[in-house]
C-alpha cells in the first residue's frame, strides 16, 4: 500500500472536517438570528457568507496541501 495516498487522504480528509463543521454552524446561526428578527436579514446575509467563504478557504489549503503531497 502506498503510504502517499494515505497521507493524501488524511490530509484533505481531517482538512475539511473542521470547515464542514464550521459551515454548519454559521448557516444554523444566521437561520436562527433571521428567524428572531426578520427584518435583520439583509444585515445578517454579507457577514454570514464571507463567514462561510473563510471557512471554505480553510478545506482549499488542505485541498492544496493533499496536492503537494508527493
Amino acid at each position: 500500500m502506498d503510504l502517499t495516498m494515505v497521507a493524501k487522504a488524511l490530509a484533505i480528509g481531517i482538512g475539511s472536517i473542521g470547515p464542514a463543521l464550521a459551515i454548519g454552524k454559521i448557516g444554523a446561526k444566521a437561520m436562527e438570528s433571521i428567524g428572531r428578527n426578520p427584518e435583520a436579514a439583509g444585515k445578517i446575509l454579507v457577514p454570514m457568507l464571507l463567514a462561510a467563504a473563510f471557512a471554505e478557504a480553510v478545506a482549499i489549503y488542505a485541498l492544496v496541501i493533499a496536492f503537494s503531497i508527493k
